[in-house]
């Protein structure tokens, strides 16, 4: 997992290489040169925000990922992040609690991928 030290460039190089793209394959798909992907990979080149979201885009980042790496670059966070327990995700909470009840009587536990998410 990537630390808050971790570059931009290395975050975008991780992602890359977790979808298992080539420079030129990214490059080719966000219609960016490959020199350029390069420098920004490197630290040679600060990427503009939409550049990133549009290479976060192209490597479909979760958006909580996209929001590290926005900060990596020094950004600000552009999603939303809200604990399960915000009043605004009470039909989201009703969802799993009815899911889990059918799972009834076998053990389930719902998972954000990164850890629990539930009480």
């Amino acid at each position: 997992m990537a630390t808050a030290a971790t570059s931009v460039g290395d975050h975008l190089r991780d992602w890359r290489k977790r979808r298992r793209m080539s420079q030129l394959d990214l490059a080719v798909d966000a219609e960016i040169s490959t020199r350029h992907l390069s420098f920004v990979e490197s630290g040679r080149s600060q990427p503009s925000r939409e550049m990133l979201l549009h290479l976060a885009e192209r490597l479909s980042v979760p958006l909580r990922d996209r929001n590290r790496l926005m900060m990596s670059a020094g950004y600000a966070p552009v999603f939303a992040e809200r604990p399960i327990g915000d009043p605004a995700l009470a039909a989201a909470r009703r969802a799993i609690e009815l899911v889990l009840k059918g799972h009834e009587p076998y053990p389930g536990s719902p998972s954000t991928g990164t850890g629990p998410c539930w009480r």
